[in-house]
């Protein structure tokens, strides 16, 4: 028999808490839940739920976003990315284009796309034209995109590549001194991929509770149950709160498509820095549609502030975890959904952007 949401409540406003408890949720969608939910202003005070760093969008390299800029503006090409990179903000003087959206206006070919597929259909609808996929995003979306590749793209699709991996970056927070956060709960949809088992590595080599969730606030809740007992028991293992759609190995056939087609580097993440073993990168014959192939590199050697945030913006921290998104100075004055300075106001998995529409002032 499952639990309702309220039976959960009950359970954790039980738990003989005495010491705060800090659960970091990594997946934006969670944050998303939590926060529409109102899960936080019901939980015991003493628990306090950290947006980790889950927002593809949010860590997305600003020098990717640049070059695909470029490549519409200055080398002809239809460029297309999911929908909220084109809002993105980059580090260029006010009187160059800022965004893709901004690059649109200025006369590129700049088109929002919900999937791989899409972009195939245009460049096979464009055979004379280059088009430029801004491939940005995490396990989630680099899965489709493999297999795309592995049925065979169209020769004239070309990707910047911009997919991470999600663990490296909470491996990079533990292994820090200072990680800031006493359990974890894993995010839903990566997992469906590539498996629970992924995140042993929390409780194994860290001691920290660690529990995957789903979208629900019963799965939430349960996850939320399931780590804070652990804590209070001396406890530290991996509980699937996600069973119907997460197995501990994933999706195998997805996950070897990934293998056919990418490689694992060393990768940046937008100003946080390199993550070691953290991004996707084109294996083999398939660097063929590797952009930098054919296209001029306006990657950001030359540039001074590549990969950083903006000028007095703290979604880097805020994506690890370290701040709140009220703590940014920059927050709701002037940075705003409507006109973000930085990535995290941009995106609907963006805990600024989630927070601000949530009424969090």
């Amino acid at each position: 028999m499952q639990r309702s949401a309220r039976n959960w409540l009950d359970l954790i406003h039980a738990l003989p808490l005495q010491e705060p408890v800090r659960i970091m949720n990594v997946c934006g969608g969670h944050e998303r839940s939590i926060t529409s939910a109102g899960l936080r202003g019901v939980l015991p005070p003493q628990i306090e739920l950290i947006p980790g760093p889950g927002c593809p969008v949010c860590v997305c390299p600003e020098e990717a976003i640049y070059a695909a800029i470029q490549h519409g503006l200055r080398d002809g090409a239809i460029v297309v990315a999911y929908g909220d990179m084109l809002r993105v903000p980059v580090n260029v003087p006010k009187d160059e284009a800022r965004s893709l959206e901004q690059a649109r206006a200025l006369g590129a070919d700049i088109r929002p796309i919900a999937s791989p597929l899409e972009a195939a259909q245009i460049a096979r609808d464009n055979p004379a034209r280059q088009v430029v996929f801004l491939a940005a995003g995490f396990e989630t979306t680099t899965a489709p995109l493999a297999a795309l590749l592995q049925e065979g793209a169209p020769e004239n699709l070309l990707l910047v590549m911009a997919g991470r991996l999600t663990w490296p970056a909470v491996a990079m927070l533990l292994d820090s001194e200072q990680p800031g956060f006493d359990a974890l709960v894993a995010p839903g949809h990566v997992s469906a991929v590539m498996g629970a088992d992924e995140w042993w590595f929390v409780p194994k080599r860290h001691g920290l509770p660690a529990a995957v969730a789903g979208f629900s606030p019963e799965s939430l809740l349960a996850a939320f149950y399931a780590v804070i007992r652990q804590k209070l028991e001396g406890q530290a293992t991996l509980t699937n709160c996600y069973p119907e759609v997460v197995k501990p190995q994933g999706n195998p056939a997805a996950r070897r498509l990934m293998q056919a087609s990418f490689d694992i580097g060393d990768a940046p993440w937008r100003g946080v820095g390199s993550i070691p073993a953290s991004g996707y990168h084109l294996k083999g014959a398939l660097r063929r549609h590797d952009a930098r192939e054919h296209l001029p590199d306006h990657g950001a050697a030359q540039r001074r502030r590549a990969g950083e945030m903006p000028p007095g913006c703290d979604c880097a921290r805020v994506v690890l975890g370290k701040i709140p998104p009220t703590a940014c100075k920059l927050y709701g004055n002037p940075c705003t959904p409507r006109s973000p300075i930085g990535p995290c106001m941009v995106s609907d998995e963006g805990a600024c952007r989630i927070w601000w529409s949530a009424g969090t002032r």
